[in-house]
């Protein structure tokens, strides 16, 4: 289960709803995209790379490309100079990113637990 190499894309078939929807947001920085752009909003890809310490951008364009793919995530073009990109949340990513809330509190739950410190930005 997971991720897809570069190219590759897949469509099932799928053993499992998990199955299908870690397709989606497996890896470390899918689900962290989902979580910038659902808490902060629309955002450009630079406030997006400034949001998340650690990504290059090659990777950036990678993640947002497959989520785009996806149908989660919507990107849109403004014809200005220089010209404008703005990614944000479409419904169907709003839900799965709603869907991961229980996952992100026992995540938190964990934390506290062993005592390990969270990354602020």
């Amino acid at each position: 289960m997971g991720g897809r190499g570069v190219g590759a894309r897949r469509t099932g078939p799928y053993f499992c709803g998990i199955d299908a929807a870690m397709d989606v947001v497996g890896g470390k920085w899918k689900s962290l995209i989902l979580w910038e752009l659902a808490e902060r909003g629309v955002r450009r890809f630079g406030e997006l790379r400034r949001g998340l310490p650690g990504i290059s951008e090659k990777m950036l364009i990678q993640q947002l490309r497959e989520l785009e793919e996806d149908g989660v995530v919507a990107r849109e073009i403004y014809r200005e100079v220089p010209p404008r990109v703005e990614y944000r949340l479409t419904e169907s990513g709003a839900a799965l990113n709603a869907a991961l809330e229980p996952l992100g509190a026992w995540g938190r739950r964990r934390i506290e637990r062993i005592g390990a410190d969270r990354v602020h930005v």
